[in-house]
């Protein structure tokens, strides 16, 4: 069946009259609304108004005039049977075979600083979804036809060749795709309506409802045997790879991009230069100094074995001297927020690392939820993306930590937050000395921490997940010098904790608040 009938309603004008034209020019009539209807006639293009074909003019400042009979019937009568095609004629309604929106664009107008209410309302298109579902379900079959359904101005040319191609016609299989298409796109704007109602709500909503957008395809996932992809979360202010440009290296992979979460959120718990290096998702060296290459070099003192082939993240823009030493060690991923130019030519000319720059200074959005898949679905929670100071936590030893105990142990807490539970962060200095993920035990998290120390751990402070139920750790501990602990207390055995401190001159602060990481 040949496209002899198409109904444009576009806010998006954009190749909007070179598509007019070569459907004309085709012999292809056209049906059009207010200021599609406009730009198109402006030039010189033969089309009709809806009102002409509806016979009543749109009203309530243009909220109706798509929802007639006449427009859509024209849309939803199936070709294959007598008698929808029987009835349409008796009610002097033609076919429409062609639909082309774009909707009113209510996530750019919602998304726009201080926004009025009344102005986001008015950007929920009712007419636009309707049509765009009627033809995309009545895309009809391979036999007899249907409608044709275009929402992005990309696939114009799509059209037009295969109408030329086709002697008119647009086959099934193109029907078929941009059926799938138009519903996608009415699912998405859907979504984003109700997100932004759902805004507002103190609760966890009745339906949490998520829409994400393929940003690039993966060269392969956790495994090379497994596909991947990745995708942004739609409505979100910005996303792992906003304003980021890769300056140099292959493609990314899933474990890349897993691991660069875990170095980016780490790294912005501080302001002072700090490097970040990840291993597996847990940091193997973290550290803080008065320079980045000073931070770098204390990062990678921690683990040197496990920094091998790991995701690097810093806080500064990386000059000569730190790409310098960095270019000795093997790196997957290096993000920062620039690199001086003789920096950047000391990187690239390794090929295999990845190099990526952030322009990025957004906040994250409000209220975003932290999401767990589970079978058959998935775990909702508040992100534990709160800075603790010292204001609230409470000295329960008899010897307060000294002012540069107090530093070594906010900063191991701050990264015990982001290593796999139970987790247990041995630092000095601003930098860690070992660190201890993901074990059953806390004891064989403290043991880890303290072998993979390699360094003087006297005076060295821990940072602790969770509560210590047994004194056992904190002894070990203690043994090979560390003298303060931060915990979160509120366990049966913090007097016995805080005994044991007591008799080892060991000082000890509760947080009150725990960090479990799964």
């Amino acid at each position: 069946m040949k496209v002899k009938r198409a109904l444009i309603s576009v806010h998006d004008k954009s190749g909007l009259v070179e598509f007019a034209r070569a459907l004309t020019e085709l012999g292809v009539e056209i049906v059009s609304t207010g200021g599609t209807a406009k730009a198109i006639a402006a030039a010189d293009i033969a089309v009709t108004e809806v009102s002409d074909v509806t016979k009543f003019p749109e009203m309530l400042g243009g909220r109706v005039k798509t929802m007639h009979p006449m427009i859509q019937g024209g849309i939803l009568a199936r070709r294959d049977l007598e008698e929808h095609m029987a009835t349409i004629k008796e009610h002097g309604i033609e076919p429409i075979d062609l639909v082309v929106i774009s909707l009113y664009p209510f996530e750019r107008v919602a998304a726009k600083r201080g926004a009025e209410e009344q102005t986001v309302i008015e950007n929920i298109d009712i007419g636009g979804p309707t049509m765009i579902r009627a033809a995309a379900k009545n895309h009809g079959d391979t036999e007899h036809g249907g409608v044709a359904v275009v929402t992005d101005p990309h696939d114009y040319q799509l059209i037009v060749d295969e109408l030329r191609d086709n002697d008119g016609t647009i086959s099934f299989e193109t029907r078929r795709a941009l059926a799938a298409k138009a519903f996608r796109q009415t699912a998405h704007y859907d979504v984003v309506i109700a997100n932004w109602f759902s805004e507002t709500e103190a609760e966890f909503p009745s339906h949490l409802l998520r829409d994400f957008e393929k940003v690039m395809d993966l060269s392969y996932g956790e495994n090379p045997h497994q596909r991947a992809a990745y995708y942004s979360e739609s409505g979100s202010r910005r996303h792992l790879l906003s304003r980021v440009t890769q300056m140099h290296g292959k493609k990314l992979s899933f474990n890349n991009l897993y691991d660069l979460q875990a170095a980016r959120s780490l790294a912005d718990e501080f302001k002072l230069p700090a490097c970040v290096i990840i291993k597996h998702n847990n940091p193997c060296g973290c550290a803080l100094a008065d320079t980045l290459v000073h931070a770098y070099q204390k990062a990678l003192d921690a683990d040197p074995v496990s920094a091998f082939g790991s995701v690097i993240a810093v806080n500064r823009h990386v000059d000569a001297e730190t790409a310098k030493l960095m270019s000795e060690l093997f790196i997957e991923v290096l993000f920062a927020p620039g690199y001086d130019d003789d920096a950047l030519e000391i990187l690239t000319e390794k090929k295999d690392i990845r190099v990526l720059a952030e322009s990025e200074r957004r906040k994250v959005s409000p209220g975003e939820f932290d999401l767990k898949r589970v079978l058959g679905g998935v775990l909702v929670q508040d992100k534990d993306d709160d800075l603790e100071e010292r204001d609230g936590m409470e000295v329960v030893t008899k010897r307060h930590p000294t002012h540069a105990e107090w530093d070594d142990m906010l900063f191991a807490q701050r990264v015990t937050k982001h290593v796999k539970s139970n987790s247990i962060v041995i630092a000095k200095e601003l930098a860690t000395l070992g660190v201890g993920a993901g074990q059953m035990s806390r004891v064989d998290s403290t043991r880890i921490a303290i072998e993979k120390a390699r360094s003087d751990m006297s005076g060295a402070s821990i940072g602790s997940d969770a509560y210590y139920p047994f004194p056992d750790a904190i002894e070990i501990a203690i043994e090979n010098g560390v003298a303060a602990f931060m915990q979160p207390g509120g366990s049966k055995g913090d007097a016995d904790a805080i005994k044991l401190c007591d008799e080892k001159g060991a000082a000890m602060v509760f947080t009150r608040r725990r960090h479990f990481l799964h």
